[in-house]
């Protein structure tokens, strides 16, 4: 497990699967927000179950969020398009609704870009959040991340076009927190 200050990341187990196909997937509004590609009714524990346990691949890292505080699963996190030429990547995020506004997302947003920056030696994150979403813009501008642009009218979100605001951060932006032991932990 990678540790956060308020959350670690592990691999997603087969326990977590169905809580988050419940509580992510399935609440089609909240998709339709966290996710450009259309809802669609699936299955858990399908193949194409979109928190399916599998085998890993290089260009995708998903992560299970444990909040650590109750040692609960929290949500997703994950790295996407990781392309190992050009040294880049994506990240996303998406938090169980019981574990929202509660300061997590900054530290998982934080934590990953560590995976992605310490362990992967990746030289550039970018980010991709709808342009309304304060939520993730302000864990995103804490851990470093600039606003890079705005795509407008972007996003087809349950009936409706939307921005979509473009975030980055760079290898040398980036400002890895103390080590645990400096923490406390």
């Amino acid at each position: 497990m990678i540790h956060g200050a308020k959350v670690g990341l592990r691999a997603r187990q087969q326990s977590d699967e169905a809580v988050l196909h419940a509580e992510l997937y399935d609440d089609v509004p909240m998709r339709s927000r966290a996710d450009n590609r259309p809802w669609r009714p699936v299955t858990p524990g399908t193949p194409h179950a979109p928190y399916a346990v599998q085998e890993p691949v290089d260009h995708f890292v998903p992560f299970s969020v444990v909040e650590l505080a109750s040692q609960e699963l929290a949500g997703e996190a994950v790295l996407w398009a990781i392309d190992h030429h050009n040294r880049t990547a994506h990240l996303g995020i998406s938090l169980r609704p019981a574990f929202r506004g509660r300061g997590l997302g900054t530290d998982v947003v934080r934590t990953l870009c560590g995976y992605g920056f310490e362990v992967r030696g990746l030289r550039r994150l970018q980010l991709e959040t709808l342009a309304d979403n304060a939520a993730m813009i302000a864990a995103a501008e804490a851990v470093g991340f600039r606003r890079e642009g705005t795509l407008r009218r972007a996003s087809w979100v349950y009936g409706q076009e939307l921005d979509e605001a473009v975030f980055g951060l760079l290898h040398d932006e980036w400002a890895p927190p103390p080590a645990p032991a400096d923490r406390g932990a």
